[in-house]
């Protein structure tokens, strides 16, 4: 059993929320006064063209409810943004939890007495998506199932809205040299205790979701890439389909011949240039996928740069020290 007297960091990743930012972090603050721990929230500001961060400034000027913000130096992703948020975060147990209250506040408490009574992790799953449209779910569907099939990770109904204990949190922080990262993924992979807490997916507390198939085409490449080279399979694969594609054009050849037979050659040569040259780019597309991951590996850019943070201790204005980026 976990020690009563516990310190709770909530880090809330936002991107263009200012219509509904307060209203979350409110929501956030009443869960929170009923949980008996001290606690701070910490929003992470993604480089939002809006007033998210003037918005939750209003929060710490005044010093209310131990609310800390961070900015980022510009739009770097939902991944860098949690990443930020961890590192920043001083709790014993760190929540993650989206800023459009789609992940209900409500289940926080169930959270803690998972973590109280052992679990290192604690993940709420989504048991009802009822509140989004059917394209949403569809897609949806289709990336979480492709990537447990291809990543050999089980991720289907999970949510970055998570429960993590110090000793993990460090870990994802300090232990993994990536720059390039899948949050669900990760925490699936590291292991230790895990508990999963069902939840009903609520309707936005306000705007519109920031997610488009664009986005979420390149966060599937991104979290397939990072847990699996299952698509570099598919190359020897379609080399060998074209070879028994080339031996069966050739015995039909020969065949023709033996049979004194003109041999088909407009269509024959047309479809076989086609198939040939889509297996090439198809098999070019996979591979310069993963040579593409390794160039921004190599490069060994920061994963965010932050541009002011206020309400922490240390100087509110800075960039990430090293120490930081370990």
């Amino acid at each position: 059993m976990k020690a009563s007297k516990s310190l709770m960091s909530v880090v809330v990743p936002s991107h263009n929320e200012a219509v509904g930012i307060q209203h979350s972090i409110g929501e956030i603050v009443k869960v929170a006064n009923k949980c008996n721990i001290s606690y701070e929230i910490i929003v992470v500001d993604d480089g939002s063209a809006d007033e998210t961060y003037q918005e939750v400034n209003k929060f710490v000027s005044h010093g209310i409810h131990s609310v800390k913000a961070i900015k980022l130096s510009r739009n770097f992703g939902k991944e860098a943004a949690i990443l930020a948020g961890l590192k920043n975060a001083q709790g014993d147990f760190v929540i993650t939890i989206d800023a459009d209250l789609q992940h209900p506040p409500e289940i926080i408490p169930e959270m803690i007495k998972a973590w109280r009574e052992g679990a290192h992790i604690v993940s709420a799953v989504k048991q009802n998506r009822s509140q989004d449209g059917i394209l949403v779910r569809l897609r949806a569907k289709i990336f979480n199932s492709l990537l447990t099939r291809l990543g050999g990770i089980d991720i289907r109904h999970s949510s970055d809205f998570k429960l993590l204990d110090r000793e993990v949190v460090d870990v994802i922080c300090y232990q993994f040299p990536e720059k390039i990262r899948f949050y669900r993924g990760l925490t699936d992979w590291v292991g230790f205790q895990h508990k999963q807490i069902p939840f009903t997916v609520a309707s936005r507390n306000a705007g519109e979701g920031k997610w488009t198939l664009m986005s979420l085409i390149d966060l599937a490449a991104t979290a397939i890439i990072s847990f699996t080279s299952a698509p570099l399979r598919i190359v020897p694969i379609l080399g060998c389909i074209t070879l028994v594609f080339g031996f069966a054009v050739a015995a039909d050849a020969l065949w023709a011949w033996s049979h004194d037979e003109a041999v088909s050659g407009f269509t024959t040569i047309i479809g076989t240039l086609l198939l040939l040259g889509s297996f090439i780019m198809i098999s070019l597309g996979i591979i310069g996928e993963y040579i593409a991951k390794i160039y921004d590996e190599i490069k060994a850019r920061p994963s965010y740069l932050i541009e002011e943070k206020k309400g922490f201790d240390e100087m509110e204005s800075t960039f990430p020290t090293n120490s930081e980026e370990k």
